[in-house]
């Protein structure tokens, strides 16, 4: 970007734009670049907060994820899953023939 450190201008905004297929009226450029300015302000606040000792999390709420074995199985289905098929034949789908 061609201006001050952290601030978006309108033409790079039109870059941006751009380079994402994206159509932005020239009357909006400026409007889109203080917005965009204004969030790298707030994210730049974020690095203020001191994080010291805080364990990373990937979730606001305490929660265990609960594991199953890791055992193959067919699944038991395929009576319930072939039911709905319009043809079948010995366990299996039976579909048109694509390749000759």
């Amino acid at each position: 970007m061609s201006n001050p450190v952290g601030a978006v201008s309108a033409e790079d905004v039109k870059k941006i734009a751009r380079l994402s297929r994206l159509h932005v009226e020239t009357d909006r450029l400026q409007p889109l670049a203080d917005d965009l300015n204004g969030i790298l302000k707030w994210i730049e606040q974020l690095n203020e907060v001191d994080v010291e000792g805080v364990e990373p999390m990937t979730s606001a709420v305490n929660m265990s994820a609960p594991m199953r074995k890791d055992e193959i199985s067919d699944g038991g289905k395929r009576d319930d899953i072939l039911k709905n098929a319009p043809k079948q034949d010995d366990g299996f789908f039976v579909v048109p023939r694509s390749v000759e």
